[in-house]
C-alpha cells in the first residue's frame, strides 16, 4: 500500500506547474533569506566554497556554488578513474548480458536508460556505478577521465525522486527520469556519464560543449542534488580496491582505473 500512495502522492506534485514554480521561486530573490538556514541545516562548508555564501542572490546561485581550485586535487596517472561528483557511491556492479542492471535489488532496463540499442551493445558485460548526490553537497559534475566526446543526447520528461525512498519505491527513476548522457572515447575505450534529473527540476546544465575533456575538468551541473550513473564497456574497468560501498566520494579521488 506504502508504494502506491508513495507513487500517487509524487505523481499528484511532480507536474509542470509545480516544478515551474519550485524553480522559479529557487532562481529569484525570493529565496536569498533561505541561503543561511539551508547552509545551517545541510551543514555546507564556506571554507571550500570559491564565493562567500553571502554574495549569492538567490538559494540556485547557492546550489551551483564553485570550489576553489585546490580543494579537490585530481588523483594522477591516465589509468585513473575519478568521481566525477561530491556524493555518496551507492551501487557497483555488472551490466547484464539480458540488458538489465541491478541497483539496490531493483531491476533497470539498460535500454530504456539509454534509449540507444547500438551505443547499447557496447556496455553489455559491462560494469556500473550509481554516486547520489543530495541537497547538501556541490552539485558541479567534473570528467571522470579525459577523453574526446563521440555523443551527447537527453531523454526522459519528468523526473522523480532519487532519495533512498525514491529508489526503493519509485518507478525506476535512474532509467525514466530526465537525463543527459555523455559519451566519453578515452582510447582504449568508453564510458557512457548518464547525468539523472532530481525530483520536479530537471535542470541539467552543460557548462563545456568542448569535444575534448580532461580529467578532473568540469563539464555540467545540476540545479538540484541527484544520480550520475557511469557505464564502462565489458573487461575495460575494475574499481579500487579499498571502496567500500556505500562509499562517501569527491571529486578528484580515484574510483577505480582502466584495465
Amino acid at each position: 500500500m506504502f508504494p502506491f500512495l508513495y507513487r500517487f502522492f509524487i505523481e499528484l506534485t511532480n507536474g509542470r506547474v509545480t516544478s515551474a514554480l519550485l524553480k522559479n521561486f529557487s532562481q529569484s530573490r525570493l529565496s536569498k533569506p533561505i541561503i543561511p538556514l539551508y547552509t545551517k541545516v545541510f551543514r555546507l562548508d564556506q571554507q571550500e566554497a570559491k564565493d562567500d555564501f553571502a554574495s549569492f542572490a538567490t538559494l540556485h546561485d547557492l546550489f551551483i556554488r564553485k570550489l576553489k581550485s585546490d580543494v579537490r586535487p585530481i588523483a594522477e596517472g591516465e589509468q585513473a578513474v575519478v568521481s566525477p561528483v561530491d556524493g555518496i557511491l551507492e551501487d557497483f556492479g555488472d551490466i547484464q548480458e539480458d540488458k538489465k542492471i541491478i541497483v539496490k535489488g531493483k531491476t533497470y532496463s539498460m535500454e530504456e536508460m539509454l534509449g540507444d540499442p547500438k551505443t547499447l551493445q557496447k556496455y553489455l558485460g559491462g560494469k556500473y556505478l550509481v554516486l547520489y548526490l543530495s541537497p547538501s553537497h556541490y552539485h558541479r559534475i567534473h570528467t571522470p577521465i579525459s577523453g574526446e566526446v563521440t555523443q551527447r543526447w537527453s531523454l526522459g520528461q519528468k523526473s522523480y525522486p532519487v532519495n533512498k525512498w525514491g529508489m526503493l519505491y519509485g518507478k525506476a527513476p535512474l532509467s525514466k527520469n530526465y537525463r543527459i548522457i555523455t559519451e566519453l572515447d578515452y582510447g582504449q575505450g568508453c564510458v557512457a556519464i548518464v547525468k539523472v534529473g532530481a525530483m520536479f527540476i530537471n535542470s541539467i546544465e552543460i557548462t563545456d560543449k568542448a569535444k575534448q575533456l580532461q580529467k578532473g575538468q568540469e563539464f555540467s551541473y545540476f540545479s538540484f542534488g541527484s544520480t550520475v550513473v557511469l557505464l564502462f564497456e565489458k573487461d575495460s574497468f575494475e574499481i579500487a580496491s579499498d571502496l567500500v560501498i556505500p562509499a562517501h566520494v569527491r571529486i578528484g579521488e580515484k574510483i577505480g582505473y582502466i584495465k
